[in-house]
């Protein structure tokens, strides 16, 4: 579970102000912010770690360009009354991997997610980009590495590729376009620096250019630093 403390004041400092109403009328609720004419403008959707819930990464946005749309979604499965889940992880001492229905349900959610705020807010699926943390960054691979033709890109915060999800990916045509951000603190307790190494190597295998990032010394968090190379890789995979 993330909470941002590893964010400084100086970071929210001049945040652009955000709707905190909890919105249902997407396949999953969410958080949101926009401009009065969001149309065509990049639309970066957040999706939180296990145990989280929407609110959890919606702060990144503050350290984002201003003018685009922000959505931070909640996961499906309650963990408590304030925390969510993807899926369940498989029991088991073996690779860190999910309960394949859970994996499915989700997946299916998320897709369809995409689909319609990409209508809702007058976007394209190459403005599109997924940020997702621990959880949210498994479901973010498991999304755009399945159905790239959704996004432009995913940024994998402290995240993994599952073992089905390794064993099935194979070099596609489709995959040509879709940017990766992979993001990971040398000191990750609950998925660990070999989790982005490995990763990375996966998707250097079916032809794509991951950019890999680590961060030493950092846990399972987000530092300003991954935030600021977060924005940089979001900018420059628009031009």
């Amino acid at each position: 579970m993330l909470k941002l403390f590893a964010l400084t004041l100086a970071l929210l400092a001049g945040a652009a102000h955000a709707d905190d109403t909890l919105h249902t009328d997407l396949p999953l609720a969410y958080l949101e912010q926009t401009q009065g004419d969001a149309r065509n403008e990049p639309l970066v959707i957040f999706l939180h770690g296990f145990g989280s819930n929407e609110e959890d990464l919606f702060g990144l946005k503050d350290a984002l360009p201003s003018t685009w749309t922000y959505l931070s979604a909640r996961a499906p499965m309650p963990v408590d009354a304030s925390g969510y889940r993807w899926f369940a992880k498989k029991p088991g001492d073996g690779d860190y991997d999910g309960e394949t229905a859970d994996l499915q349900r989700s997946a299916q959610l998320i897709e369809d997610f995409v689909q319609q705020a990409t209508a809702k807010y007058h976007t394209r699926p190459d403005r599109v980009f997924l940020v997702g943390f621990s959880q949210g960054a498994i479901m973010s691979y498991e999304v755009g590495l399945r159905k790239p033709a959704l996004v432009r890109g995913i940024a994998a915060l402290s995240g993994s590729v599952l073992p089905v999800l390794k064993a099935e990916l194979k070099a596609d045509a489709a995959l040509d376009q879709l940017a990766i951000f992979i993001g990971h603190g040398t000191l990750d307790q609950a998925l660990p620096y070999a989790s982005a190494t490995r990763a990375n190597e996966v998707l250097l295998g079916v032809g794509l250019q991951p950019e890999l990032h680590g961060y030493v010394g950092m846990p399972h968090t987000i530092s300003e630093a991954e935030v600021q190379d977060l924005r940089a890789w979001l900018e420059k995979s628009l031009k």
